[in-house]
């Protein structure tokens, strides 16, 4: 006997979240439910990755999706159990943030600091010094040398 459902019972595609530019498709038939992926990539360990696609009857997909909750349960249940960890999220941000870190990291890769770049550094903070590049670092520093020399010029 014929169904009078059709073929097809639920079709939705996307877009990964940013920065992700990967493509899915999620397809529940009568008989099954099909999850389909392609890597979207410029770099060149992904360019030759083929699509992938998961294949599950609804049974098998509805006991693997139930297990799948649970995990995902016991993780935040888990990540709940240990406020520390939160403590320990904002003193690694902290950290990464610190100016001495990275003036460390500045001094460990550049070859030489001029006294006008460590002023700079001083004034701008090490971290944005590390981010900025060539032409704008230049840019900067002339309009520190225009700026404090007149003020030079301008003391008795």
């Amino acid at each position: 006997m014929a169904s009078w459902l059709p073929e097809t019972l639920f079709e939705t595609v996307g877009q990964g979240p940013p920065p992700s530019k990967d493509y899915y498709q999620l397809l529940v038939t009568r008989s099954q439910v099909i999850f389909r992926w392609w890597k979207i990539s410029l770099r060149s360990e992904y360019r030759s990755t083929k699509p992938g696609e998961a294949k599950e009857n609804h049974e098998d997909f509805l006991e693997n999706l139930h297990l799948r909750v649970a995990k995902v349960n016991r993780r935040i249940e888990h990540l709940h159990s240990r406020p520390r960890s939160a403590h320990t999220l904002q003193e690694l941000e902290k950290l990464c943030m610190s100016d001495k870190l990275w003036e460390q990291i500045v001094q460990s890769t550049c070859n030489t600091l001029t006294p006008d770049v460590r002023a700079l550094a001083e004034d701008t903070g090490w971290r944005q010094l590390f981010f900025t590049n060539k032409l704008q670092l230049q840019r900067q520093l002339r309009k520190r040398k225009q700026k404090y020399g007149s003020l030079r010029e301008k003391q008795p």
